[in-house]
């Protein structure tokens, strides 16, 4: 049946697809964002985009749609237990972890559970939302919210560019020196065969990344990274665009090689409250294994 529900002034400024994915639990993103398309998902009786601020005393009516909600997500001790292990930092309003490669944030269409379900059993708090997402292969700072409040304010942070992030990876050919600051335009499309992918066009959002050589051997380079913006896989794309996709990126390049992604996000700097929270996630030991048997 129709459902509708009241955005209270706690959720104001949270997006319609970030609304309806706590909503609707179970629910692969896809088909979420599929209704949204579709304009059966409404606010205030009017179509809308996913990416529509939520005010409060807004209506979002929300179509019939099956879920696996009565299913309940099953424990997994030891990716818990991993997870816990991996806190960078904690207190009664957030949560912070170095996130391991190879675990994906939350749920999906082919894994019923990631970081976010897990965390959220293990600490008794079905309100933990992410305040930002990294990829299932890249690893690194994750930063989580526990109250709708902070993740409101956290996200304004992220959305205003005020966040700083780092990240290091590993890519392959010769970085070109002169090539410092990427400023390209990224687009999202979808493959032939139903994939979601992202290209450099004129057509799509302003993105830049800044480049750092730390070191370089004949066929691999080591590079630090900062976002200026967040678009959905914004280093690979722009590492790719010139000719050196990071190693083990099979979706932008990398093809032949069998190596884990060697993307890592190595700082997040929030400034939050007029203080600033610092988290830090030391390189993996797989980089330095990777550029140890180069030699």
């Amino acid at each position: 049946m129709v459902k509708y529900i009241d955005v209270t002034a706690e959720d104001e400024g949270q997006r319609l697809d970030n609304c309806l994915m706590r909503e609707l639990k179970g629910v692969p993103r896809q088909h979420i964002y599929k209704v949204i398309r579709s304009g059966e998902v409404r606010v205030n009786g009017g179509r809308a985009k996913a990416s529509t601020r939520l005010k409060g005393g807004d209506k979002v009516r929300i179509p019939p749609i099956r879920t696996r909600q009565e299913v309940p997500i099953r424990a997994s001790e030891g990716l818990q237990q991993s997870l816990l292990s991996a806190v960078l930092y904690e207190d009664e309003d957030i949560l912070a972890i170095d996130k391991p490669a190879g675990v994906a944030v939350h749920g999906g269409s082919s894994i019923s559970s990631g970081v976010i379900e897990q965390l959220r059993l293990a600490q008794d708090n079905p309100r933990l939302e992410l305040v930002h997402r990294l990829d299932r292969e890249t690893s690194g700072c994750l930063l989580m919210a526990k109250k709708p409040s902070v993740l409101k304010q956290l996200q304004l942070e992220f959305r205003e560019r005020r966040v700083k992030k780092i990240y290091e990876m590993i890519v392959v050919g010769q970085w070109p020196k002169k090539v410092k600051v990427i400023n390209a335009k990224l687009e999202r499309f979808e493959t032939a065969w139903g994939e979601r992918r992202v290209r450099v066009s004129n057509r799509g959002q302003v993105a830049q990344t800044d480049f750092e050589i730390i070191k370089s051997s004949a066929s691999y380079t080591w590079l630090k990274a900062r976002l200026h913006t967040g678009r959905t896989h914004q280093i690979r794309v722009h590492a790719a665009s010139q000719q050196c996709p990071i190693m083990g990126d099979d979706k932008y390049g990398d093809r032949s090689s069998e190596t884990q992604l060697l993307l890592h996000a190595s700082k997040l700097h929030v400034p939050w409250l007029g203080d600033a929270l610092k988290l830090t996630a030391s390189i993996p030991e797989r980089f330095d294994v990777f550029w140890r048997d180069l030699s």
